[in-house]
């Protein structure tokens, strides 16, 4: 297995890191990434068998799990309790209580919304040039997750602000200021939802939360730390991939020539899973082994962790044809964007219908829609999305 060398904060990688995926991938389905000392996979097929293999999972082993250090805790104290973290039991129960109200009819009911909300939103432009990811691509997202779920979307700068600060945690570079803002942002959104879990007990509404809590009074024993942690996700995972989607969509669209012919109805889905693999919003994301297992000839320990390069996967040309072009009129194919497996990301039905939803009507309302100055991406790795994106329609 090769060492590669490549900084994940380098402003060439973070503007660009598809040649060092290319790099990687030509060393074979699995490379040792020197900078995070993580093996990582990078072949379309490697990535999706460990997402898929049981023998993988979120949560460290017991014996490898090391004390959290006291500045910490109230960030982790809501991490134990997230879905996204457990394995099953504990996941399958909250897993199971999340479908049970994030429905295929309840999300597809959402269409005229997102639609409403993005005339809305357009109406409200700039007569001269704006940032799309301000007016647009940061508003639509969380406001959509906000009305599902049941709680103010007029508190939808304190979500944005809280997310961000929170998914700092998970980027490359991450310091202990952007640790203390991320324990600030945990305990302002605990205390935030505090307030509204104790008003949606008293009075019930046909909302995400209303069901959760009704769940948990019905014997599922969902206690509020665990609605809490839910809602979090929920929340941030529910926009923050949308938001740079969005924005990575417009950008690859524009720049390539594409405007409202490839989004009509019998071309909008595949448009739609073209940004999604061509430009992906997440990049990397981790899996520790349960036992000894070999894969693509490597043999992994129990509590070895790897790192799944969907973003490299996605771009593999054993399975996609001049993968690095983006072609809107590609054949519909499975993609690894929203991952695989147990924890494929249960809020895909809402981000594609969101995205199938609101550009059509972005590039309908705007037909002249132009980027007026080059797009640069920000240092958030492992995320991959815009800094800016601005435009004049």
């Amino acid at each position: 297995m090769q060492t590669l060398s490549q900084s994940p904060t380098a402003d060439t990688f973070v503007q660009n890191p598809y040649p060092f995926y290319d790099r990687a991938r030509k060393a074979g389905p699995l490379f040792r990434w020197e900078e995070y000392g993580l093996v990582c996979a990078t072949s379309a097929t490697a990535v999706g068998a460990i997402l898929r293999d049981r023998r993988f999972g979120r949560e460290l082993p017991e014996e490898k799990r090391c004390p959290v250090p006291d500045h910490l805790r109230p960030f982790y104290a809501v991490e134990a309790h997230s879905m996204l973290e457990l394995e099953p039991p504990r996941h399958t129960r909250l897993r199971s209580l999340v479908l049970r109200a994030f429905t295929s009819r309840r999300i597809a009911a959402l269409a005229p919304e997102i639609a409403a909300l993005s005339h809305h939103l357009i109406d409200a432009f700039p007569a001269s040039e704006f940032d799309l990811l301000d007016h647009f691509a940061r508003k639509l997202p969380v406001i959509i997750i906000a009305r599902l779920l049941g709680v103010p979307e007029d508190r939808a700068d304190d979500l944005l602000n809280w997310s961000n600060a929170m998914v700092g945690m998970y980027q490359a570079r991450r310091t202990r200021a952007t640790e203390d803002a991320a324990v600030a942002a945990t305990e302002a959104f605990v205390a935030f939802l505090l307030r509204h879990i104790d008003h949606r007990r008293a009075t019930p509404a046909d909302d995400l939360l209303t069901h959760l809590i009704a769940a948990g009074a019905d014997g599922e024993k969902l206690s509020t730390d665990e609605l809490i942690a839910t809602c979090i996700l929920l929340l941030n995972a529910g926009h923050e991939a949308t938001v740079h989607t969005l924005g990575n969509g417009v950008k690859a669209l524009i720049e390539n020539g594409y405007g409202a012919d490839t989004l009509a109805p019998d071309r909008v889905e595949g448009t739609v899973e073209e940004i999604l693999r061509h430009d992906p919003a997440l990049h990397l994301f981790t899996r520790h082994a349960y036992e000894d297992v070999e894969i693509a000839g490597h043999r992994f320990r129990r509590g070895d962790e790897v790192g799944c390069l969907l973003a490299a996967a996605n771009r593999d040309p054993g399975l996609w044809e001049k993968p690095a072009r983006f072609n809107p009129d590609r054949p519909v194919k499975a993609n690894l964007s929203f991952g695989a497996g147990l924890h494929f990301c249960v809020g895909a039905p809402l981000a594609r219908l969101e995205l199938q939803t609101a550009l059509p009507i972005l590039f309908e309302r705007l037909p002249g829609l132009s980027v007026t100055e080059p797009p640069r991406y920000a240092n958030l790795y492992h995320f991959h999305g815009l800094e800016r994106l601005m435009c004049k329609g």
